[in-house]
């Protein structure tokens, strides 16, 4: 028996003649933890997918417990052992969550009160805090997440291919993850991992795989790895100093104040929050999963209500507002970069640059109907050569881009509204280290351009990195401020958490 539960070996696969993986060999044994990692668009994707049966591959072969397998759909890979968790979950909304957990795989006989209480049983055993009866709609993304891990494991399949697990999980779901994984390595599952969180694949995996531009770097044992030559083998540069540094020896001076908010409440999530921002600087936003800190943007950008009596008050250059949808909002020149880019922040069928011209037409509300396609191919054309958005060209489709070049483009959409307030919610979520370094250039540009600037991070590192100041929010309000060149992690996190 071959000492690999999946190889694959030469594998190459081709778009138009052009090779998105470039004779690529890698094994995975039983039991093992093997990360695979690159930049957006190095060819992780492509690789897991032709493991699972998604993508069939130019040429190549792959066996799985040393028989050559040809895998035409996920569900033949499946049958031969091999599942994949995908970064976009593939749950059927209208269903349950047990119904998803056994779609395919009902009894001839089945009745709705067993397969909930056998869900509810199965999901408390993995420590997963979902409930069975909702339906896939009404679940968060990082509850959807842990279904699509719970439906993996249950299969019992030999090989799970997690790609980019953890991206939407809070600390406390994220150690249950990694808990799960250790599992799964007992009962002698082999598990590849995806992941742009270094830490994470230098702290669960056995072995390290690095693609660049489709092509194999390097494999070893992740003994032999740390964060720095792992970066340098991913991009080919040394980015040590421009990714996420130390606390900032100076900060830029504040301008004029543009953004007043006082005593905002809304619901249970928002609770009589007050704070400033100013152009020229970049005002970083940190607190823990649940701390309002999307909610209290949200309201400022019109994406969400205030509470209608006692709400508190917004001030734009010292005028009160109070927008009950975005448009408003963006013509006062205020542009919101969504976390959730994939649900909320592109058209995935349309092209670049007819993205970027849509950001542009919400300055005109019901104002403008018709479009120039000439104003849209120069706009975009533009757009893609100022953000280095790597695409053949501004017709390209977002959807057939990477993760890193899919934020750009929704960037761009926010900035070729010309805002004088730009609010990024997890700008560098899913996004590989290289395009991290080149959206902070772009964050700071705008901030020297004497732009308001606004970055929501749950990521501490990056909030120390960008900064100028810092508000840290815990339960619903702004508890705390810093300079960014006084405060420390701890003094950070402790505001966060006390």
């Amino acid at each position: 028996m071959s000492d690999y539960v999946l190889e694959l070996r030469n594998a190459t696969k081709r778009y138009g003649g052009v090779s998105a993986v470039e004779d690529v060999s890698i094994g995975l044994r039983r039991g093992e933890v093997h990360a695979l990692l690159g930049e957006n668009g190095a060819g992780k994707s492509t690789l897991t997918k032709i493991m699972a049966g998604v993508v069939r591959p130019s040429s190549g072969s792959l066996y799985v417990e040393g028989q050559l397998v040809e895998p035409r759909t996920p569900h033949e890979a499946l049958q031969m052992g091999v599942a994949m968790v995908f970064q976009e979950t593939s749950l059927v909304p209208t269903m349950t969550v047990a119904q998803n957990l056994f779609l395919g795989h009902e009894k001839v006989f089945n009745r709705l009160r067993r397969i909930n209480i056998a869900a509810q049983q199965f999901l408390q055993s993995l420590n997963f805090d979902v409930d069975p009866v909702q339906t896939a709609s009404q679940l968060g993304a990082a509850k959807k997440q842990m279904v699509e891990i719970a439906r993996a494991v249950l299969l019992n399949a030999k090989v799970i291919i997690f790609d980019e697990p953890t991206a939407t999980l809070t600390p406390e779901e994220k150690k249950h993850f990694f808990d799960l994984v250790g599992t799964l390595k007992k009962r002698g599952v082999g598990v590849v991992f995806i992941s742009h969180a270094l830490e994470e694949a230098l702290a669960v995996s056995d072995w390290i795989t690095i693609l660049r531009d489709g092509k194999h770097v390097v494999t070893d044992q992740t003994v032999k790895f740390d964060r720095a030559s792992i970066v340098k083998a991913m991009v080919g540069r040394d980015l040590s100093q421009t990714l996420y540094g130390q606390r900032k020896k100076q900060t830029r001076r504040a301008g004029r104040r543009v953004l007043s908010v006082q005593d905002l409440r809304m619901s249970s999530m928002v609770k009589s929050t007050s704070f400033s921002v100013f152009a020229g600087q970049i005002t970083g936003v940190f607190g823990l999963v649940g701390a309002g800190r999307t909610e209290t943007f949200k309201i400022v950008a019109g994406l969400l209500k205030r509470d209608f009596f006692h709400g508190g008050e917004v001030f734009l250059h010292d005028r009160p507002v109070r927008y009950l949808v975005p448009a408003p909002a963006v013509r006062d020149g205020i542009a919101y970069v969504t976390e959730d880019r994939k649900v909320e922040g592109f058209f995935e069928t349309m092209s670049i640059g007819r993205n970027i011209y849509m950001g542009v037409l919400a300055r005109f509300g019901k104002g403008r109907v018709l479009t120039k396609l000439s104003e849209e191919r120069e706009l975009g054309k533009s757009w893609v050569s100022n953000l280095a958005v790597r695409a053949v060209s501004a017709g390209m489709r977002v959807i057939e881009l990477s993760g890193g070049n899919q934020q750009k483009v929704v960037i761009a959409k926010s900035l070729a509204q010309e805002p004088q307030i730009i609010i990024f919610d997890e700008p560098t979520r899913g996004v590989d280290v290289g395009a991290i370094s080149e959206i902070h250039e772009i964050i700071n540009r705008l901030a020297d351009a004497r732009k308001a600037v606004v970055v929501i991070s749950s990521y501490l590192p990056e909030i120390m990195t960008v900064s100028d100041r810092i508000l840290v929010c815990r339960q619903g309000r702004v508890v705390e401020e810093f300079a960014a060149n006084e405060a420390t992690e701890d003094l950070i996190m402790y505001a966060a958490v006390h």
